[in-house]
Order: structure tokens, then sequence, then C-alpha cells
């Protein structure tokens, strides 16, 4: 696991600011760390499905035959480090600052400029500010480290999920163009990233790494050392769950990274690519079908032969290359034939809106879709007060079941459909979520009373389902319901038809509280009075006896 290191100062002193120096050699290498966190400890019932990663084939999990986009390579493996701790204290040489761009001091890495002196903000105002995306070197004053690398992060919004993506990336290739440029051969880096900016940190964790391993593909000759520099517990264990997908330390950790490998790993930069900002070349116009021997004849002539010979298309055409013509299909069309899909679905299934069961159609979402939708949910989540929703009561965490995996109750009842922004109580959804699907969990569902008001139709049930995403619906246990009715039974059996039916397959009825607790434990739960009145009236009380202090108590037969 994750060990600190000792730390030792440098030449038996303390730097300025109090704080000891640490060399490199007393930081740990990743190509020779203990820690092999990747994977050992993980369900293997759980390999296809990580979070926030789907494997890149679906829900294949089987890696054989397909080739890694970031192979083991020891070479590589050997310059990465990774430390906790602030990266003013290390002996390198440049370290990077996140600051905004005016290079305020203010707005920079906590701990910089009281570790540099004030040398480093007087130099700072003479540079001019930095562009987001762009970095800037100055002295590095009473640090340990030769240089400061300044650069600023992209604020993040969920509407520009991927420029934010690629402005990040680029702070990250601009530092290190600024390390070659001045001769540096190692670096420590921070998160590039504040929580004002609101960037979430693992989809930046994932930009960071996978930049910093596409560059030092191509420079490795030219860097010594990169060190990631976490200051928190939770960046800490982001790392350490995501650099063996990008800097695998042996066959094992490189064939579980092809299945939790993002579909979008970026391009040869690390950049992230979009479809439709590619140029797309089309075959010349009016061009017929050229002749065998044409374009062999062609293959004969000399250089100077084809600059002087007269070009028909039909010539040309046999110069270019199909291949070339035709690298994807054009997104346009690939939109069209999308939107096409999505109206036949809709016809298909108009006889559910009829009835009330609302809008499920559409194509089903791949796992490179879902794993979008719900990255941009929880983003959107973690920069939300839902504190009125939650009031409600809605759905709240619960303890564990009889099995000691974690539940979360959802109260029918409380689902008050004209006090709610359908919109905001989805992301609360995922939010409260969020903590439960890593692992195995179940739900218990109170369907007492409920029928007094009005419930979610199959439509919206669907559409969270697929903002939980693939994960979700493996780890999902069961999910227990409290007092179903006829219409409650006949909706989960039109979940089950229309939306998925490993999920609403799980379903457990259960028509009184005795039967619910040998499921999940009675003080597991925090359940509200109007269920036991409920189950009083429906069940007639059997089994129960009332005790003045707890008010209801269960009693198994």
């Amino acid at each position: 696991m994750y060990r600190p290191v000792p730390i030792t100062t440098r030449g038996g002193e303390p730097t300025d600011s109090g704080d000891p120096v640490v060399s490199l050699d007393q930081v740990p290498r990743w190509s020779n760390a203990e820690f092999r966190y990747a994977h050992e400890n993980e369900d293997p019932t759980n390999s296809c499905f990580p979070d926030p990663l789907a494997s890149a084939s679906g829900s294949e999990c089987n890696a054989s035959g397909i080739v890694s986009k970031f192979p083991m390579d020891h070479e590589i493996n050997s310059k990465i480090y990774l430390w906790r701790g602030d990266p003013w204290n290390l002996e390198v040489d440049a370290v990077v600052n996140s600051t905004n761009e005016n290079l305020d001091e203010a707005h920079s890495s906590p701990g910089l400029h009281a570790s540099a002196g004030p040398g480093l903000a007087e130099e700072c105002t003479t540079l001019g500010g930095c562009r987001t995306g762009m970095a800037k070197v100055t002295n590095a004053y009473d640090l340990p480290a030769r240089r400061v690398i300044h650069t600023v992060g992209p604020k993040y919004a969920v509407k520009y999920h991927t420029a934010a993506e690629n402005a990040l990336s680029h702070c990250y290739r601009s530092c290190f163009e600024l390390l070659i440029e001045n001769g540096l051969k190692s670096i420590a880096m921070g998160c590039i990233y504040t929580e004002a900016k609101s960037y979430p940190r693992e989809p930046a964790a994932h930009v960071a790494i996978r930049t910093v391993r596409r560059f030092i593909e191509k420079q490795k000759d030219k860097v010594e050392a990169i060190v990631f520099c976490t200051t928190t517990s939770q960046d800490t264990e982001i790392y350490k769950r995501l650099l063996p997908l990008y800097f695998p330390r042996d066959k094992h950790e490189e064939e579980v990274a092809l299945l939790k490998l993002p579909a979008d790993v970026g391009d040869e930069n690390g950049e992230t690519t979009i479809d439709e900002r590619k140029i797309r070349i089309k075959p010349l116009p009016n061009v017929k079908k050229s002749n065998p021997r044409i374009a062999q004849a062609s293959v004969d002539l000399s250089v100077s032969n084809v600059g002087l010979t007269s070009r028909s298309s039909s010539y040309l055409d046999a110069f270019l290359d199909p291949a070339f013509m035709s690298l994807i299909k054009d997104p346009d069309q690939r939109r069209k034939e999308q939107w096409e899909k999505t109206a036949q679905a809709q016809t298909s299934w108009n006889f559910f809106k009829m009835f009330g069961y609302g809008d499920v159609a559409g194509p089903p979402l791949s796992a490179a879709e879902e794993y979008s939708l719900h990255s941009r949910y929880l983003a959107k989540a973690n920069t939300l007060n839902f504190s009125e929703i939650a009031e409600m009561k809605i759905v709240y965490r619960g303890g564990v079941d009889s099995e000691g995996r974690p539940v979360m109750v959802v109260v029918g009842a409380h689902f008050l459909l004209r006090c709610l922004d359908l919109e905001r109580f989805i992301i609360h959804v995922v939010k409260e979520f969020e903590p439960l699907i890593q692992k195995p969990y179940s739900i218990v569902y109170f369907h007492s009373a409920a029928t007094l008001q009005m419930q979610p139709d199959l439509g919206l049930m669907k559409r969270i389902q697929q903002i939980l995403g693939r994960k979700h619906r493996h780890n999902l246990h069961a999910i227990y319901v409290l007092h179903p009715t006829f219409g409650l039974k006949s909706a989960v059996f039109g979940l089950q038809l229309c939306v998925d039916n490993v999920v609403w397959k799980k379903v457990v009825y259960v028509d009184r509280l005795l039967q619910l607790f040998r499921y999940v434990p009675r003080e597991q739960l925090t359940i509200p009075d109007f269920v036991f009145q409920h189950d009083l009236e429906v069940n007639g009380g059997k089994g129960l006896i009332v005790d003045p202090r707890t008010k209801y108590v269960y009693q198994r037969p």
C-alpha cells in the first residue's frame, strides 16, 4: 500500500519556511513502489463495471485480442513518481503553480509564495499575466527547486466539458514545453485545478495522467522525473487507482487497464478528439472508377513525368487512397441515423404514452455515452445545494441489509411531483447514490400510501437508470418493495419489458414489515410513522407489539 516516506533535510537544514527538503530518492518511484493497489482487493465480479470507467467493448470482459493503448514500458515507468505532500519541498528542477490569469498570490497554489519568499510575487507582476491553458516560468527564489512554472487551469462547466478537458491538457503540455526549453529534467506538479473552478477531481486526473503519458512517450530522453503531488487523501486514492491504467507495471495491470480505460483517451497528445472538427475529405466529384491499367501505368511514371502529364480526374483518382478519403463516417450522417432510430423508437412505443407510462423510447446508450452522461450529472451535483429536496426525505441513506450491503431508502409518498423540479431531483438522486453504487448495495422502497400522490412515470425511471450507469445496474443486489399495489406491479412489468430486464427482475415484493425485516434488520432503517400505520391497516396488526418508548416494535412470529 501507499506509505509516507521518511523525510530528511538537505544538508541537515530545513528550508526558509521551516519545512524539510525532500530529494527524489526519497520519493516512491512508480515502477518499484510497494503499493500494488491496482485491483487486488477489487470484487472480481465487478471487473467490467469500474467507475467512472466503462470497458471499451461495452459489456465484454475478455480483453484478448485487444491492443493496449498504453502498453507496459519500464523505461517510462521509471520516470514517474507519486508523492503525498506539497511540491514546494521537493528538490527538483521545476515545480508547477496553478494560478489565475493575473498570477495573483491570493489565487496561487496554497503555500507556494510563503515558501518562495516575496521575490516570486514581484517577478510575477512583470510577466503581464497568463492565458488559460498556457504557462510562464520564473525563478524559484527560496524554494529547493530551480524554477517555478505558472499555469492557468480552466473553469469547468458541463456544457463546455470538452473545451475544459483540452484546456487542462494544454496546461500540462505547456508546462512540459517550458521544462525542455529551459534545459530542465525533473518536474513536480500538483493537481492543476481548484475547487473554486469546479473541475471534478477524477476526470481531471484522467486528463493529467494521460497527457503526461503521451508527452513522455515522445520526450523520454529529455525528461528524467515527473512527480505527481497530492495534498488530500481523496486525490491520493484517485491517482493510486488511475496510474496503473496509463502506466501499467506488468502484464496483469495492462490487461486490467484494457477493461477499465474510458472509451475516449484522447489523441497522440492526450487531447480529447471531436469527430465533427476533423477534416473530412471526400472523393472528387463526377469521378468514375479508373482503369486498372491506367493506375498501373501511373505507378511506372517517374516523378518528372508525373509533373508534366496532363492530369484528368480519373488519373488523379488513381493516386488517391480510398481509405484516406473515408477516414471516418460523416458525423452529420451518423447523427441523422441516430435521430431516425430515435424517431422510429418513439413511434413504436407511443402507446405507453397513451396509457400514462411516459416516454420510454430511444435506443440504448453505449458504455461511453452512459459514462459521459453520468460524469456530467455528477459534476453538476457537486456544485449545487439540494437542501430543500433532502428535507423532503424522498431518498436517504439507510443502514445495511442482513448481509452487510448498504441500503438506500426511497419513500414513495414523499414524492410530491407538484413541489419538485424534476431535473434538480434527478441530479440529487445521482449525488445520493454515487457513494453506494461503487459496491453491491440494496434499495428499500416504501410504497405505503404512495397511491395518494402522483408517481414518476417509466420515462423518468429509465432516464435515472441511464444516468446512474452500468455500475449501478451491476452492483444492485435487490429492490425490496413494501406494500406493492397492482398498479405498481404493472409499472414494474412495463420496466422489465421496455427499460431493463436485468435490474427490474431484482424487485422483491414484500407485503408486511415483518417480511422486510428478514432482509433488512429493523434497527438499520429509519421508517416514517405512516408506514407503520399503513401496515397496521393492511395487515390488521398481526405480529405487532406496541411499545410506549419506541412506538412500534415488530417481533417475528
